[in-house]
């Protein structure tokens, strides 16, 4: 259940409206399961082969070629389910969802409708402002992708690429309880960073392994929290679907423009019509694509070729038993361990790979050091740079070394800058390097105060003017850094400094 220390967010509503509208998103994110072989044969997954090579008979659907299920994909199925806190279905069925598309050979999806693989769950979506809500999970159901039109390589012809149909899909349909554009995002964001904790989905957006359908619909104040009470759709407004979004960004963009589009319906006097539509960016527009279809439409009815799928509830316990640690639970182990920010341990666990590095890093030291070097000088570098932490030049014992000689007093924090842009660039150990390059901190008293002593003599000027104002005294630490080419030990010269104006 929902941490009642979270605050829930304020529901979404329109401005420029007659009325305060408010808006119900429920959302069916369809995402491509991580495995080499597709859901009913051995044809590879791979992203990116030449047009129609990854296609094996049953794909092309070739008279007489039968359907086997492959047991990877469903134990990725399972472990997503209980990597949300779903209900495992210990029998489900496959049934055929009949359309006609052009780069769908059967004619006919096998998707799961009435028996699906996975039932209720949920999931806690944060918001930046520090609130919460939990978005209820009703189902994910697994099926077969369909294939690729392609429409710009003849200006008479479709081409169609049978590569991506009958790659394993998990569709997770959420209920309505998404109440905004920017939670919207989120959802999605934590969806996707679940399954890759999880290693069920790449989550990669752009080559469509992770896209959404976004249903919308808008209300007046006070009838969500009645289909709360009641579960009753009738006290929601007639929703849209927006089909196939694969982008944070975008998909935030068409929320706003379809809700400004049926508020304008409605106060105009109409009625918004249940439809699926589509959004055009370049015109910032939702346009309509087909009336919205219904189960009935389909003529769904069990697939013959496949038997109902019976799982066993020890081999259902055994991959929860192997199930990675999940990011909120990484999350508030980072805070207690490491003694991080709740903002640093949300950047740190984001990715799991970031999560895996500074881990490395933080090992056997100062959690909070090593949090501060890993998010501001690495991830601000590598974001500079448009690389993400698979790319870093700088593995994680290097920058582990850079930390090891702050903290025995080898190096200060400008030497350790200098260091780390040296590791950044041209690689090699932080210690030798230091040694190499002459880069240790200067930690004798005795020569620090020789510095200080002759800069007091070359001033006394400002030797009195900070007696009298101790705040210059400043200007004394700086000489003495500039003095000893920044190698100075910061505490030992202010110290000295102190000592010697008596401030």
């Amino acid at each position: 259940m929902l941490d009642l220390t979270y605050e829930m967010p304020k529901p979404k509503t329109i401005a420029g409206a007659k009325h305060d509208w408010e808006l119900v998103i429920g959302m069916e994110v369809h995402a491509q399961v991580s495995s080499n072989a597709k859901l009913f044969s051995g044809a590879s997954t791979q992203f990116g082969a030449e047009p129609n090579s990854n296609v094996a008979f049953v794909d092309a659907a070739m008279p007489g070629m039968l359907p086997v299920i492959n047991e990877y994909c469903v134990e990725q199925a399972v472990r997503t389910g209980l990597g949300l806190k779903a209900d495992i279905n210990l029998k489900s069925a496959f049934d055929r969802k009949n359309y006609f598309y052009p780069d769908l050979p059967q004619g006919y999806q096998i998707s799961q409708l009435y028996h699906p693989i996975v039932g209720e769950g949920e999931v806690l979506v944060e918001m930046g402002d520090g609130t919460a809500r939990m978005v209820r999970i009703e189902r994910i159901h697994m099926e077969q992708d369909a294939g690729k039109s392609i429409h710009d390589m003849d200006p008479h012809m479709s081409f169609v690429d049978l590569n991506r149909t009958g790659v394993c899909l998990m569709e997770i349909v959420s209920r309505p309880d998404i109440r905004g554009p920017e939670e919207a995002a989120a959802y999605i964001a934590k969806l996707r960073q679940i399954m890759r904790y999880l290693g069920t989905c790449d989550g990669n957006m752009q080559n469509g392994n992770l896209r959404a359908d976004v249903n919308v619909s808008i209300c007046l104040p006070g009838a969500y929290e009645k289909y709360q009470e009641t579960q009753d759709f009738s006290h929601l407004g007639t929703r849209c679907e927006i089909k196939n979004m694969n982008s944070m960004r975008f998909i935030q963009q068409a929320i706003e423009v379809e809700a400004r589009r049926q508020i304008a319906i409605v106060e105009g006097g109409g009625e918004v019509e249940q439809e699926t539509r589509l959004y055009d960016p370049d015109k910032g527009e939702t346009r309509s694509m087909r009336s919205k279809e219904e189960a009935h439409d389909y003529r769904y009815f069990p697939d013959p070729d496949l038997l109902p799928l019976e799982i066993e509830q020890a081999w259902v316990d055994d991959i929860a038993a192997k199930l990675p640690e999940l990011p909120d639970e990484k999350k508030a182990r980072f805070i207690s361990e490491f003694g991080l920010t709740d903002y640093d341990a949300s950047v740190l666990t984001a990715e799991v790979e970031s999560a895996a590095y500074f881990e490395e890093v933080a090992k056997g030291r100062n959690g909070k050091l090593a949090a501060n070097w890993v998010i501001n000088e690495l991830f601000g570098r590598l974001k500079k740079e448009d690389h993400d932490i698979t790319d870093s030049p700088v593995s994680p014992a290097q920058l582990g070394g850079i930390i090891d000689l702050i903290s025995s007093d080898a190096i200060s924090g400008k030497i350790a800058k200098d260091l780390f842009e040296i590791v950044y660039t041209e690689g090699g150990d932080p210690a030798q390097i230091v040694e190499d390059r002459g880069m240790k901190q200067v930690t004798d008293t005795g020569a620090i105060e020789a510095a200080l002593d002759e800069i007091i003599a070359a001033n006394p000027a400002q030797v009195e003017k900070a007696k009298v104002n101790p705040k210059l005294a400043g200007w004394f630490v700086g000489q003495v850094m500039k003095a000893t080419g920044g190698k100075a030990n910061p505490k030992a010269v202010n110290e000295l400094v102190s000592k010697k104006l008596g401030s």
